[in-house]
């Protein structure tokens, strides 16, 4: 899938004082201009990430024809306005086996396809190693083992979600910075990444999800009901580079005893794509490859 973006940056950009390791895999076509000045003068340098939070990523498995989805939806959308900042959502629209009855689009009632390759490839590993994830609609908070699982009931959202914000336990903290160019829908999303806990000994993973921040669209609800005005959130899109479960952190990627990862992405234009960039965000997060735990997570809009 292809991701792109007015300038936008989240902090202050500074001639780069370390060579970027990755230049060679970013798609430098996408700046408008010279890229030696790109490298020079809008190379994004981060300043000491004050953080002390730990947030939250809810992934909320879903579908547009599953009549008890609408209410896990609201739940974590509230959960979400309750704790601004700390908590995000992602709506991944697939089931346990992939594609199921309730992600299937049938014109005219429900023509709108949510799903997409990498959810689907997410969906169906942790349907075939995850007993918890037997169906519509199923979560993960921080993708945290509860009871022998990493997906739970909505009914268990809540006390996970608190329990988690109470503890306030972070491993790792995580900047962005995101330059986006409508010239030629590029953009260019610069992360850093700090290891605070030295006790973190399995491989790190990074992720990098694309989500559109709402749609009007179909939606079966609880009552059997069609309707046509439903209003879909934060829709996993997809992943930058088409990483399903992003790439490991290396030592190559280190610079003064952090991380750095840079992207360079497309955002499909609202003409061809019905998307619109100005509703559009990327959430990034750091996880154990190990036991799936997501650690940290930081949300980066694509224009503010």
């Amino acid at each position: 899938m292809a991701w792109s973006t007015y300038l936008y940056t989240s902090c202050d950009h500074v001639t780069n004082p370390y060579p970027p390791q990755d230049l060679l895999a970013l798609d430098t076509t996408l700046y408008p201009g010279n890229w030696t000045d790109y490298v020079s003068n809008e190379w994004p340098t981060f300043n000491a990430n004050t953080n002390v939070d730990r947030n939250i990523l809810i992934e909320d498995y879903t579908g547009h024809k599953c009549i008890f989805c609408p209410a896990a939806a609201d739940l974590a959308h509230q959960l979400e306005l309750t704790h601004a900042e700390r908590i995000f959502v992602s709506s991944m629209h697939v089931g346990p086996l992939g594609i199921g009855d309730f992600q299937t689009v049938s014109a005219p009632e429900y023509p709108v396809d949510f799903t997409n390759p990498q959810c689907v490839e997410i969906g169906t590993y942790f349907g075939s190693n995850d007993g918890g994830f037997s169906g519509n609609p199923r979560g993960t908070i921080n993708r945290f083992l509860s009871g022998g699982n990493i997906f739970q009931s909505p009914n268990a959202w809540t006390s996970m979600v608190n329990t988690m914000l109470a503890e306030n336990t972070i491993k790792v903290n995580i900047q962005s910075a995101l330059n986006y160019y409508p010239q030629t829908h590029g953009a260019f999303l610069h992360v850093e990444v700090d290891k605070l806990d030295a006790t973190l000994t399995n491989e790190l993973g990074i992720v990098a999800y694309v989500l559109e921040d709402s749609l009007i669209g179909d939606q079966k609800m609880s009552d059997n009901s069609h309707n046509t005005s439903y209003i879909h959130r934060d829709i996993h899109r997809g992943n930058l580079n088409a990483q399903a479960f992003g790439r490991v952190l290396e030592a190559a990627d280190m610079q003064n005893g952090k991380y750095y990862v840079n992207y360079s992405f497309v955002v499909p234009n609202q003409l061809d794509n019905n998307f619109n960039a100005a509703n559009m965000h990327v959430l990034i997060y750091v996880y154990d490859r190990t036991t799936w735990e997501i650690y940290q997570v930081v949300r980066q809009n694509i224009i503010p």
